[in-house]
């Protein structure tokens, strides 16, 4: 398991580029993983998300998964809300 936060993502998907601007915003560090140049990361998004692409899919440290997540959603992950 990661001490990081793992965004998987693709670099057409708007909820992807939301979802990494609020963590600049607030200033929390993340790694972006683009599922459309590493097929290992695309078999990880398709067997957590039951097959389908879903993105963005983030990954936290303490191993909770956020799929499609609205920004009020990471704001209560982080204890914001």
């Amino acid at each position: 398991m990661s001490d990081k936060i793992i965004v998987y993502s693709t670099v057409w998907c708007p909820d992807c580029k939301r979802a990494k601007r609020f963590f600049d915003e607030h200033g929390i560090a993340y790694e972006n993983v683009n599922i459309e140049e590493d097929s290992d990361a695309m078999e990880f998004v398709k067997r957590i998300n039951h097959g389908y692409h879903s993105v963005p899919t983030i990954v936290f440290p303490d191993g909770s998964i956020l799929v499609e997540p609205r920004n009020r959603d990471l704001a209560e992950k982080f204890g914001m809300y």
